[in-house]
């Protein structure tokens, strides 16, 4: 079984303008992320974007009889929207690298950088080639800024509210898709650049980012791995706002001290006690995805056309979503730290799992191939929509940044952070590309697949899933994964030593 409680130890500190200011400025790197979801299902379900690009698809989207389920299944059309998870999963490698050697506020305006490049290009883009060239460079901006934003936040945030910092990304993420959803719903009706106008929005979150990362401080672990102690002392002092920080200080010095011991971190994640916060940090990415979430928000327009809502109705209802998304990332903001990561985890199971088999039974037995839903289903299925997205944006949306971010120790945090963060790219694109085939092949049956995922999520975090709440990130290994019942034969201090 999961290991309850564990007891908090809180550093001394104070709300400071300027550490407020550092927090909401990295956090900007989920608006960027959270931005292009959204915008990506609105600008694929413009016609003058399909007219330009993909004249095939808006011929099929015209005839009145045409499959719900599969008239927009097209690889090429999937792929300008997976293209990019399939760049930022290459790039979180990279991204590791250079996170460990310059520091995370680097990495930062790396992301910042390329990301405003690919948006100009997208925005600019003539031919369809120009287009995907843009969506990789901003792919890469995503693998650099969400490998180091987490990492960030989690990392100059005191333990005791480390969790309610660290869902500032996703909290960031769920007003980048409602902004973008608000986006595409002005843009909708101007012809023929509407879609430019979606698309060059996203060079906004790129700026505030760019920004940011020359404004804010690079964290206290990150340089004291580079051998500038007194540097992060300085800074240590300055985001807590107290001078007590000598005990917080010496806790980072012993776990960069043994950080240094390991020269090839990645080498480090094969062994035997680097299993626990591995499994952990990539399964948690994964099961985020399984959810079949990004589906939802990628291709909600798109989704509610299917069932029945004209253009303008589906983008509306997708900002109405959108809405839902933001709000409910407030409930986690709170409850994270005060209830705990299992228990947000597991209530959202049961909600999301009633959810989307709800949708499912409705469609299978109300959606033919050339229906439309009943005006009351179809409002049912937006509400349904509503309850899904709502548990996931107090659950697994945050969660599955912020505990591979707490979990790792400090000698393999960026190198097992970058493979969590290119699992979700993985997987992200996975569905990118494949989630309208799926809905083409499965058609309501793909709620159900999503479905039994849910289950399975639900049986790990009941068995496997650790409670992180209230322990220092540099002592988890000790506090938690050694007192785990099921992870605790992994960590072999013998051969940790080796």
């Amino acid at each position: 079984m999961g290991l309850g409680p564990v007891a908090q130890e809180n550093s001394p500190w104070k709300l400071t303008p300027y550490v407020v200011v550092c927090w909401l400025l990295a956090a900007c790197g989920g608006l960027m992320f959270g931005y292009d979801i959204g915008i990506s299902g609105g600008v694929t379900g413009m016609d003058d974007f399909l007219i330009k690009f993909f004249p095939n698809i808006y011929k099929r989207k015209l005839r009145a009889h045409e499959n719900n389920y599969c008239k927009f299944d097209d690889q090429r059309l999937q792929l300008f929207t997976s293209s990019l998870y399939l760049s930022a999963l290459v790039s979180s490698f990279l991204a590791s690298k250079v996170c460990s050697s310059k520091g995370r506020k680097p990495t930062i305006l790396v992301a910042s950088v390329f990301f405003l490049i690919g948006s100009a290009i997208s925005a600019l883009a003539q031919h369809l080639w120009t287009v995907i060239i843009g969506r990789v460079l901003m792919g890469v901006g995503v693998g650099f800024g969400n490998e180091a934003v987490p990492l960030f936040l989690s990392e100059i945030a005191p333990v005791q509210h480390r969790g309610a910092v660290n869902i500032l990304f996703q909290l960031f993420v769920a007003i980048g898709i409602l902004v973008a959803n608000l986006v595409n719903f002005g843009t909708l009706n101007i012809h023929p650049i509407g879609w430019r106008v979606s698309l060059g929005g996203a060079l906004v979150p790129a700026i505030l980012l760019l920004v940011g990362s020359i404004v804010i401080t690079e964290t206290p672990t990150s340089l004291i791995e580079r051998d500038r102690t007194e540097e992060a002392r300085n800074v240590l002092r300055k985001i807590r706002g107290v001078d007590e920080i000598d005990k917080e200080l010496e806790q980072i010095v012993e776990g960069c001290q043994q950080a240094k011991l390991v020269k090839r971190p990645f080498k480090e994640l094969m062994k035997k006690q680097s299993v626990p916060p591995l499994v952990i940090g990539v399964l948690m990415q994964v099961f985020q995805q399984m959810t079949g979430i990004n589906a939802v928000m990628f291709y909600a327009p798109i989704l509610f056309q299917t069932v029945g809502f004209k253009s303008d109705g589906s983008l509306l209802s997708a900002v109405i979503i959108g809405l839902v998304n933001v709000f409910s990332t407030l409930v986690s903001v709170y409850g994270v730290d005060k209830f705990g990561r299992r228990a947000l985890l597991l209530q959202a199971c049961v909600q999301m799992f009633i959810s989307q088999m709800a949708i499912g039974i409705i469609l299978i037995l109300q959606l033919s191939d050339t229906n439309s839903l009943p005006k009351g289903s179809a409002v049912l299925v937006v509400i349904l929509t509503c309850t899904f997205v709502m548990s996931f944006a107090w659950s697994w949306g945050p969660l599955g940044w912020l505990i591979p971010s707490e979990t790792f120790p400090v000698e393999t945090r960026t190198a097992g952070y970058a493979f969590a963060v290119s699992s979700n790219m993985l997987f992200t694109f996975i569905l990118a590309q494949g989630f309208l085939s799926m809905l083409c092949h499965l058609r309501s049956y793909v709620f159900i697949f999503f479905s039994a995922w849910i289950v399975l999520m639900g049986t790990f975090v009941v068995f496997l899933l650790p409670e992180t709440k209230g322990v220092p990130i540099d002592m988890v290994a000790e506090r938690v994964w050694k007192k785990h019942p099921a992870w605790k034969k992994f960590m072999d201090d013998d051969e940790s030593q080796a």
